[in-house]
């Protein structure tokens, strides 16, 4: 254990304050009477440090209102489309200045929670369709781009995935959340939900440099052909769309040994589509995998997510846009508190300030604020 400064590098009352003013500046909750917008977001907060429900939550606070009041106030949030644009607004709040200056690597990813029974009216334009998983083939579908930067991975935009929205509209949705921040791409990772046609023609139009992995489908043909020999190498493909419509794209054919992992044996091949990478072939796979960062910002945000079985689509959206901001203000106090400068890359001591940690602090300054409920009382007689 190094010797510790008396210096206190950040508390958990500092903590909150800086939770606080992302939240409250940018997401507009109507509120009225003795419940301020201040208050709304700091139960959310709690629920949020906790992984629990906005139920349970209040359960263990003393001075705070029933959950319907918590409710009513929330329902009172009906423009998605205005929900969203605050949303990302407060995930770029807290980007690292010196991120700004460089050219950035970026990834797309699709996040999928199931939903289960028949859909309202209401819910259904915000239903996505996909394969089954968990038991269902219906999920509340959440698109994110990322900037990965010295191991760094922030959310910088999210997008509510509507029924009928092509996955092109998606990504220039989330692409055009970088517009007036001078940010310049110098690699795109998207995972295998974007492997159509219609993307990768449309990304080959814009002439940016990205990596996909390929879906291969059936047993013969198409991309297995490529599958052969025991060397990587890169070759060209043409695809064709259900609708006739074609591209033809280049193909990094990435031959691995298994070496007795996972008790099989032989050559596996991974299939990248790639267009303009500088990336050399023997490190095309390495360099895809470390798109999710030291740790992927949708295992964290799953840490600190709301827990809800609610249907509605506008509490969902806003349940899951605060775990990014979050983990987003996270890493932001760790570059900023939690570290110091040296010569070339600086160094930030995670290890003393894990997310769970921050989490914790916000509960524990919540809950004195709040205070805890000390013992059960039961209906006499």
């Amino acid at each position: 254990m190094p010797n510790l400064s008396e210096h206190v590098a950040i508390n958990d009352s500092e903590t909150l304050d800086e939770v606080m003013n992302c939240l409250s500046k940018h997401l507009n909750i109507p509120t009225q009477g003795a419940y301020d917008r201040d208050y709304l977001l700091k139960i959310l907060v709690k629920a949020a440090s906790m992984g629990d429900t906005i139920e349970n939550t209040i359960k263990s606070l003393k001075e705070v209102s029933s959950s319907n009041t918590i409710r009513y106030h929330l329902n009172k949030l009906n423009d998605f489309d205005d929900l969203e644009k605050s949303l990302n607004s407060a995930l770029k709040s807290p980007l690292l200045p010196q991120t700004k200056k460089t050219r950035l690597r970026l990834a797309v990813d699709f996040n999928l929670i199931p939903y289960y029974g028949e859909p309202s009216v209401d819910e259904l334009p915000y239903i996505y369709r996909s394969e089954a998983k968990l038991g269902t083939c219906s999920f509340y579908a959440y698109a994110t781009l990322c900037i990965i930067d010295n191991n760094k991975r922030f959310t910088v935009a999210i997008r509510a995935v509507r029924k009928k929205e092509t996955i092109v509209a998606i990504l220039t949705y989330l692409l055009a959340e970088l517009d007036g921040y001078n940010l310049q791409i110098n690699k795109l990772y998207l995972d295998r939900g974007f492997f159509t046609v219609a993307v990768i023609r449309w990304l080959q139009a814009l002439d940016i440099p990205f990596s996909m992995p390929a879906i291969r489908r059936g047993k013969k043909g198409g991309i297995n052909q490529f599958l052969v020999g025991r060397k990587s190498y890169k070759t060209t493909y043409t695809m064709t769309s259900k609708q006739g419509d074609s591209v033809t794209l280049e193909l990094a054919i990435i031959c691995k040994y298994r070496k007795g992992k996972r008790k099989k044996k032989g050559i596996e091949y991974l299939v990248y589509v790639i267009h303009k990478l500088t990336t050399s072939l023997n490190h095309i796979h390495q360099d895809y995998r470390k798109r999710f960062g030291i740790e992927t910002s949708y295992r964290l945000k799953n840490v600190c997510r709301i827990r809800t079985t609610s249907k509605n689509p506008i509490a969902r959206l806003l349940f899951v846009g605060i775990s990014f901001v979050l983990v987003n203000i996270w890493i932001n106090l760790l570059w900023r508190k939690v570290s110091q400068p040296r010569q070339g890359s600086r160094l930030i001591y995670r290890s003393f300030f894990p997310l769970k940690q921050m989490l914790s602090f916000l509960s524990q300054v919540i809950d004195k604020q709040f205070k805890l409920v000390e013992g059960i009382y039961i209906p006499s007689g």
